[in-house]
This record gives C-alpha cells, structure tokens and sequence, in this order.
C-alpha cells in the first residue's frame, strides 16, 4: 500500500515518526521514486540512492534502536512542486535525558503523482549552539514561495 503524503509537512512528520519507531520500512517510504534521492548524515557522508540510504538507517536503528528528534525553528519555502524546509534537529538517544545536537538540516520535497515525497535529507552539526539559536527571530517559521 503507498501511503499518499497531500503537503510537505506530513512527509517531514512520517519521516521524524519512523525515525522515533526505527521503523525502516516506514522510513524509506516517505522518498521520492527516484535513482537520485540524497541523504547525507552529519558525519558527513552523502548517500545517493535508495539502496544506499536504506543500508544507511538499518545501520543506525541496529546501533540506536530509541532515537527522538525534536525539530525547532523552522523556516519554509514552499512551491507548486518542490518545498524547502530548514530546521534545527535535537537528538534523543535511548533513555538519555541528555540532548545531542544542535544539528541544521535541510529537507527538499518534491511533489509528484503519488504525493509529496522527500527528495533530499541533509543534516550536519551546527557550528555552536548560538548559531543554531540565533538569528532571524523576526523571519522565522513565515512559510516563502518558490518560483
């Protein structure tokens, strides 16, 4: 069953949802149907491809079974078909009550014939703490329209 996502936001929430779960088959279906899809993790490494980015989270949920992300500060450019989201990403592991990050990532949706998908992931530490806090206080969360 392919589950039809109608905005980007419920993509982005499926995505968070499966990660919270380690549920990979829940993961890999909110990506776009595309040889291209992008995932790169804040270590650095860029992962192109379903197959690769699969490996990838299996990898991950086998090491972290319990992960949480809280996302925070998000700035949005939206578009007929593709929409831009920029959040700041706090990580949860097990029963920590310690949080990792702050992380930036930047998620790119596509809109197609089933829906919104995830076309791209990017996620990377940020440089400290004030840069992820500060800035654009007056801008944040107003939804931008791509042309």
């Amino acid at each position: 069953m392919i589950v039809v996502f109608a905005t980007p936001e419920d993509v982005e929430a499926a995505f968070y949802e499966a990660i919270a779960r380690a549920d990979l088959g829940a993961l890999m279906s909110v990506w776009a149907d595309d040889e291209e899809i992008v995932c790169i993790h804040p270590t650095g490494q860029r992962l192109v491809g379903a197959e690769a980015i699969r490996d990838s989270w299996r990898s991950i949920f086998a090491n972290n079974p319990r992960l949480s992300v809280r996302l925070t500060r998000g700035l949005r450019w939206s578009g007929m078909l593709l929409s831009v989201h920029n959040v700041v990403e706090t990580l949860y592991i097990g029963d920590e009550r310690k949080p990792h990050g702050p992380m930036l990532a930047t998620n790119v949706f596509q809109r197609g014939a089933s829906g919104w998908r995830l076309l791209a992931h990017h996620s990377s530490t940020a440089a400290d703490r004030d840069v992820a806090e500060g800035g654009g206080a007056s801008e944040r969360g107003k939804p931008r329209t791509l042309h």
